[in-house]
């Protein structure tokens, strides 16, 4: 079975920044805040202070995962150019996304450089209260000034909008804030992350945010569904039962397979993360196959 991961990050040096303040690599995989929160993110596997694309692309080939969409956010520490430069490098393996805040005061001349001179085809805002937009500014509307002007300009140029919006049930996580923006540009192509990321308590709650956002320019990928709802031991019953809630809801050609490499393969195996699709018996061969491959080759590669 083809794979198509549509959750990856690079990091050529951790310099993220969050909630706790700024992050960065203190070795053996590990990061410190600086609150003093210690955190493993890259496995063994893949490194002590850097997870560089030629350590994903072992990784990848092991479990024959044909490529990677390679995505950015504050957690890490945005790795734009470092992932463009592995997409140049192995074009037949990566497409990176670029990032960039709203609120630079050269924001313009970001965008132009980003989508126009280098031809960005993807843009990942992560937007979370932890460790994204909302973490180190005030709370701000995604229906407001200031996301309109980047929704549009994106729309305006073909740009394909990944979006984190943080926990549901957080301030971040404005569901309906988020509708109007897309359906104030039905031509877009919007995924949002995580299936907004939901606590096993949640199953309503999220049931209700997708059907909200289950619009025909939206796909959703399943990122760190299996640590979000934890506890939840193999085989995974409550992320499941969200997945198959999922498919029911958006349908079965609108959710991306995806990682959330590297941290995720500090408590996963890569086949643990991937039988939670190819394994799941209550969905079919063909289902699994639009899942774990088709739905992101026609989204991203084609």
């Amino acid at each position: 079975m083809k794979i198509i991961d549509s959750h990856v990050h690079l990091a050529e040096f951790i310099h993220g920044r969050g909630a706790s303040g700024e992050l960065r690599a203190i070795g053996k995989g590990e990061a410190q805040y600086t609150d003093g929160t210690v955190l493993k993110l890259i496995p063994d596997e893949l490194g002590e202070y850097s997870v560089t694309p030629e350590a994903v692309i072992r990784l990848m080939d092991r479990y024959n995962v044909e490529k990677a969409v390679l995505l950015q956010g504050d957690f890490l520490g945005y790795q734009t150019m470092y992932s463009y430069e592995a997409m140049k490098r192995y074009p037949d393996r990566f497409l990176a996304a670029a990032t960039y805040d709203p609120f630079c005061k050269n924001r313009d001349r970001i965008v132009r450089h980003l989508f126009e001179q280098l031809e960005f085809r993807v843009v990942k805002f992560e937007c979370s209260l932890g460790s994204g937009l909302m973490s180190a500014k005030p709370v701000f509307s995604l229906d407001g000034e200031i996301m309109e002007r980047e929704f549009a300009f994106l729309d305006d140029h073909g740009i394909t909008t990944v979006i984190d919006i943080g926990a549901l049930g957080s301030e971040s996580c404005q569901v309906d804030a988020l509708k109007t923006s897309i359906k104030r540009h039905p031509s877009a192509r919007f995924v949002v992350c995580h299936l907004l990321a939901p606590r096993q308590h949640m199953e309503a709650q999220m049931c209700e945010a997708l059907r909200a956002l289950a619009l025909p320019n939206v796909w959703f990928d399943i990122a760190s569904l299996q640590h979000n709802v934890e506890p939840d031991p193999e085989p995974y019953p409550i992320a499941r039962r969200f997945l198959l809630d999922a498919v029911k809801i958006a349908g079965c050609d609108k959710i991306l397979f995806g990682t959330d490499l590297p941290s995720n393969l500090c408590r996963y195996s890569y086949d643990q993360l991937i039988g939670l699709v190819a394994a799941h018996d209550a969905l079919s061969e063909n289902e699994k196959n639009l899942i774990l491959y088709e739905n992101a080759k026609k989204l991203f590669f084609e």
